[in-house]
């Protein structure tokens, strides 16, 4: 039996990574001898016709689609097609958007046959053995879905999974060789759970309260891997990866005795940290600890349950620089309470990490299914604007407070964007001139050529145009590579951008694949490692 995962279109812009919830299910389905596929709309441009195509080679008898809530509308336009293409086969999806709200979404979209709710992996297993078998999913647990024309919806899902006894994510599935083309982190986990209650979050409700932990030698192991595969860093996704200092020291004492060269980044909290931790952190290659800080106002972190105070942030502020960990911050704005003057509160707090060396940025508040805030929206005095999922990526408000209204949250971020604009401004006028070193113009460099990468992936620019009959003697690398920006930079769009430049690294660092046979020059992306 063979199953399609899909993964549906998110701007590069929300800086993701390869699908790391995918490769863990193709990889439990793979080990009960299931045939999987991956397609990855994130790095590969989405059409019916692909679809339907790949509907006819893979013949899969199951489809899964992932999404969170940004996402789920795209996920839904593919879904549409799917049905379209082919009304009888199973579609199901998962992720904490449909989780909590599975009866809505099954009653809004009729194309859709199942949810998996929650933590998914066991749970696919069984309903993908329970299809093969010829069967349906009520019964099930931890699955939504119909049967009999009626709605069903799991009481309870399945044993917390032991997450050491996972197998390795099935990465190989993945179009690993685009996000690597285009500098984006791989990211893995050495933990699942969260003991923290914070009212914005669904963290808890989606993988449980209790932490389960990896082992260290499992977690180095596939460190080493993804090391190995040319990532230029490693994001370690755990919601609190200093959780347990003992389970974070032993991987870090890991990687230390294997004298493994890997830069590597986590999450933590302000509350969790210690200089030997930190020190040892940054020994073992760790390159910045992100805090999520969320607001300057201690009545807000009181109300939203984050459990830390403003000086708890400063003392791990504090510590990340005695230890030399450069410490990032992230603030929400919009919470429950915000004023105006909570808000300046947050501002000068953020200038006051500045001063420190942190780096950090401000998102709003979206109140995601699932979350307290949400179910609870009167309690916090908040109001909801807009069930347009697709405005729930955090950068513009969808939501607004009794005293905070949406035109002051956005016009506040987008103030923020354009200092930052103002700033990219500035560094490209010193480069012109000559006042800047390569290191001050790494920021600016990378980001015009991965936005120039991905636009050619996605406007499907080696396809259309990378392939042509040179009808003589094979062509030289460098004459083929010109050629190829020649052709390129003669459509609309991609005229005076640095092709030659962005397309010789691409191809240096082995992004770009070159075929010549029978007189057919033929360029290529490399999707997988």
């Amino acid at each position: 039996m063979r199953i399609l995962l899909i993964n549906p279109f998110c701007p590069l812009s929300e800086g993701p990574s390869p699908s790391l919830g995918l490769a863990f299910l193709a990889a439990v389905l793979e080990e009960a001898q299931f045939e999987v596929r991956i397609l990855d709309f994130v790095v590969q441009p989405y059409s019916r016709e692909g679809l339907e195509a790949v509907l006819s080679d893979f013949q899969p008898a199951l489809v899964g689609l992932t999404a969170v809530t940004m996402t789920f509308h795209s996920a839904r336009e593919v879904l549409a097609d799917l049905k379209q293409i082919d009304p009888t086969l199973p579609a199901v999806m998962g992720g904490p958007h449909v989780t909590f709200c599975a009866r809505q979404t099954l009653e809004e979209v009729p194309e859709l046959d199942f949810i998996v709710l929650g933590e998914g992996e066991a749970t696919l297993v069984a309903l993908a053995r329970s299809i093969a078998q010829g069967g349906g999913g009520e019964g099930i647990p931890g699955l939504a879905g119909r049967s009999g024309g009626e709605i069903f919806c799991a009481s309870h899902g399945p044993a917390p999974l032991d997450v050491d006894r996972l197998p390795v994510p099935a990465r190989h599935l993945l179009p690993l060789g685009r996000y690597r083309t285009l500098n984006v982190a791989v990211s893995m986990t050495t933990s699942r759970g969260c003991p923290h209650r914070c009212i914005f979050c669904v963290g808890r409700k989606m993988v449980g309260a209790r932490v389960r932990y990896r082992s260290p030698i499992k977690v180095v192991d596939e460190l080493a891997g993804l090391s190995a595969m040319g990532f230029a860093q490693v994001n370690i996704a755990d919601d609190l990866f200093t959780a347990n200092a003992r389970h974070c020291m032993a991987i870090c004492d890991l990687i230390l005795a294997r004298d493994l060269q890997v830069r590597w980044t986590s999450f933590a909290r302000v509350d969790t940290v210690n200089v030997p931790l930190l020190e040892r952190m940054k020994a073992a290659g760790c390159t910045g600890v992100c805090f999520g800080v969320e607001s300057g106002s201690p009545a807000i972190l009181k109300t939203i349950r984050k459990g830390i105070t403003p000086q708890q942030v400063v003392s791990a502020v504090e510590m990340c620089n005695t230890a030399g960990v450069p410490p990032f911050a992230s603030f929400i704005l919009g919470l429950p309470g915000e004023t105006p003057q909570t808000m300046a509160e947050t501002v000068a707090f953020g200038e006051r990490l500045r001063e420190m060396g942190v780096s950090y940025g401000f998102h709003v508040l979206a109140p995601f299914p699932g979350t307290e805030v949400r179910e609870n929206v009167a309690r916090y005095d908040l109001r909801i604007l807009s069930d347009d999922w697709r405005e729930y990526h955090a950068n513009r408000a969808v939501a607004e407070t009794a005293e905070v209204s949406r035109t002051i949250l956005d016009g506040f971020l987008g103030d923020w964007e354009k200092r930052y604009q103002v700033w990219l401004g500035e560094l490209k006028g010193r480069l012109e001139r000559g006042e800047a070193d390569e290191a001050e113009a790494w920021p600016l460099r990378n980001l015009e050529r991965v936005d120039l990468l991905y636009r050619l992936m996605m406007e499907r620019a080696l396809e259309r145009h990378g392939t042509w009959q040179n009808g003589g003697r094979p062509l030289d690398e460098a004459q083929a590579l010109a050629a190829l920006c020649k052709r390129i930079g003669e459509q609309p769009g991609f005229r005076d951008k640095p092709l030659a430049a962005v397309l010789k690294e691409a191809r240096s660092s082995g992004g770009l694949l070159l075929e010549q046979r029978d007189g057919r020059v033929r360029w290529s992306w490399l999707d997988y490692l």
